[in-house]
């Protein structure tokens, strides 16, 4: 997340023709087509950048998966977790769980979407607006993931208009950004339009880490300087172990 009042916010990755070249093969060809590659090569790992309060950031993003049983039990462990204070935390459960996990999880950890709709609600059959979201206590949406991209074909100029809709409306964003395939020769430039020319400065701007994180390398990983947190897959499904990985901030205490 950048900002509040960023409209022409555009999206964070060159953009894929599914929404807006008119190509002959179909849209089901081309999930058919996009999931043989993604078994066949190594995926990309995801950054996100997001703005924020300045501290440490663990989202826990669950994908499809789940059961009222084990989302039960998950909640649970959660509940009973000891999270360290300086950190935010937040999960995040597929649509169908988002009212009993809000409803039921303890305020220490807030919850988030994994995807939301371009602009206000109405006849768009299987999305979901921001303001439904923002109706049953989500505080943050996930847009731009390298699933949706991949899978679903979402591009920059799609993603990045769900971006603005969202922030205008006071949602928060964690932006994913993908593909690149070595960031050794690569610096992140973010020049926010409202900041220019104005003395002000964005302080708050945090960059975590969404490759493959868990328990094991969490502390390893929190140690470097340019890691202001993660975003949790898999590991966020086991409650003491991504207990483990929001308490890795103290590695970095340790590190500064």
């Amino acid at each position: 997340m950048v900002a509040t009042s960023c409209p022409q916010f555009s999206g964070l990755r060159r953009s894929s023709p599914i929404f807006h070249n008119a190509r002959s093969q179909s849209f089901l060809q081309h999930i058919n087509s996009q999931l043989r590659l993604s078994s066949s090569r190594k995926p990309c790992r995801s950054v996100v950048a997001m703005a924020g309060s300045g501290k440490f950031f663990v989202g826990g993003n669950w994908k499809c998966n789940g059961t009222i049983d084990s989302i039960t039990k998950l909640v649970s462990d959660l509940n009973s977790a000891k999270f360290e204070n300086d950190v935010d935390v937040v999960v995040s459960p597929p649509f169908v769980y988002l009212d009993m996990v809000s409803s039921s999880l303890t305020d220490r950890i807030e919850v988030s979407a994994q995807n939301s709709w371009i602009g206000k609600g109405g006849a768009f059959t299987g999305e979901i607006s921001v303001e439904q979201l923002k109706d049953i206590g989500c505080k943050w949406v996930i847009l731009g993931h390298s699933e949706r991209r991949h899978i679903i074909g979402e591009d920059d100029q799609f993603i990045g208009k769900k971006a603005a809709y969202a922030l205008n409306e006071g949602l928060g964003v964690i932006a994913c950004i993908d593909v690149v395939p070595s960031w050794d020769n690569i610096v992140i430039a973010y020049e926010p339009v409202w900041a220019i020319g104005t003395g002000k400065v964005a302080s708050k701007t945090r960059i975590i880490y969404g490759g493959s994180v868990n328990g094991s390398n969490c502390a390893e990983l929190a140690k470097q300087a340019d890691i202001d947190g993660f975003l949790v897959g898999g590991a966020s499904l086991k409650g003491p172990e991504f207990a483990t990985i929001v308490n890795s901030v103290t590695s970095k205490k340790v590190a500064a």
